[in-house]
């Protein structure tokens, strides 16, 4: 079974304590936006303005069972966010979430780009066989496991995944990561394990997949020791590099080993390259003035009960140089002007913090 959802039950048994935030310097944080309901990714528009996808808090339902075997809630509680100048505002409401009844492990929109003015591009996720829409009301199906252009559908991911299933495993979708070019948007989708290019006019293609690793079962599994386990990549995230290749993080997929992250150069008609690893559950990564920057959901592990993340700069031969650690399960990051901008909490736990328990934080670098 693919291991699609990347806000995983496993989170919601963590003690989350948020961690006051200082007055920014290098290493340091301090708050742009809050009362957020799960920030993910984020992205700055031609006109300076930062956007941050909301994946919601789900809602009344219809319930049902949900990818990890929980119960999950439908509700259209996803949104945008525009935050320009100490003003922060929803500039798309209504899209569709689904999450626990207390509006934890929402799945819903998930990454925002943009290409010029007036198109802005939204990932909204699903982290299941694509067949389970059916499950779903109308606006559900027509919008989860979709690329949206300015709220609108224009590309159905999910759609591909089941008809192509570029890695040849069982089927699931969950479109996580979006990034804009000229001609069309390259998409990590996180469930598929898959690279995908959508075209300005044409059919969606396959430019890269990101094999199964074996890796040591934990304990907890009762298994011999030394006993190996298929473990999946889940990519999370995609950017632009400053040698014109993409560029891929992974967040791993069970038993999530820490250290086992890796980030990934691609480029088209080639397989991907490790280009930097030993990282631990990566949900975003990114590059400013030549440098890449790596953002981990959890510096010690999905499975590690600590809901610390962490900012990473990469240095020469890999080096690893922390920026901070003062993040709760962060869940996207956005670079300019010698500052990070993270959002923050993207898969607390609900209680104890509550809907609108999200922000997004700017890191001095």
């Amino acid at each position: 079974m693919k291991t699609s959802r990347i806000l995983l039950t496993a989170a919601t048994a963590f003690a989350v304590t948020l961690v006051p935030l200082s007055a920014e310097a290098g290493g340091k944080v301090s708050t742009v936006a809050e009362g957020l309901n799960s920030p993910r990714g984020l992205a700055f528009s031609p006109d300076g303005a930062l956007y941050v996808a909301e994946s919601g808090r789900g809602g009344a339902g219809p319930c049902m069972a949900g990818p990890e075997g929980d119960e999950v809630c439908y509700g259209e509680t996803g949104a945008v966010t525009r935050i320009d100048r100490g003003q922060q505002s929803r500039v798309l409401t209504g899209l569709p979430s689904i999450a626990a009844r207390d509006g934890s492990g929402a799945i819903g929109p998930s990454d925002v780009s943009f290409l010029g003015k007036g198109n802005m591009y939204v990932t909204v996720g699903l982290g299941a066989n694509p067949a389970a829409r059916t499950n779903l009301p109308p606006k559900g199906q027509q919008y989860m496991g979709w690329l949206l252009r300015n709220g609108k559908p224009v590309a159905d991911i999910a759609g591909y995944e089941a008809t192509a299933n570029p890695d040849g495993g069982e089927p699931d979708s969950n479109p996580n990561s979006v990034l804009a070019l000229p001609g069309g948007r390259v998409v990590v989708d996180a469930g598929g394990n898959s690279l995908l290019w959508v075209p300005e006019k044409g059919r969606i293609v396959t430019i890269a997949t990101f094999p199964e690793r074996m890796v040591d079962a934990p304990p907890f599994l009762g298994l011999p020791p030394g006993t190996k386990i298929p473990m999946q990549a889940v990519p999370t995230s995609v950017t632009l590099g400053p040698d014109g290749a993409l560029y891929v993080g992974e967040l791993t997929g069970f038993p999530f080993p820490k250290g086992a992250a890796r980030v990934y150069r691609v480029v088209p008609g080639k397989a991907p390259q490790v280009y930097a690893e030993g990282f631990t559950n990566i949900i975003d990564i990114g590059f400013t003035h030549g440098k890449l920057y790596v953002l981990e959901i959890a510096h010690n592990g999905l499975l590690s009960g600590d809901p610390a993340g962490a900012l990473i700069q990469v240095g020469r031969n890999g080096a690893q140089n922390i920026v901070t650690q003062q993040l709760t399960m962060p869940g996207g990051l956005a670079l300019r002007d010698g500052k990070a901008y993270v959002s923050n909490c993207a898969a607390c736990p609900n209680p104890p913090s509550g809907p609108g328990s999200g922000s997004v934080v700017r890191v001095g670098l």
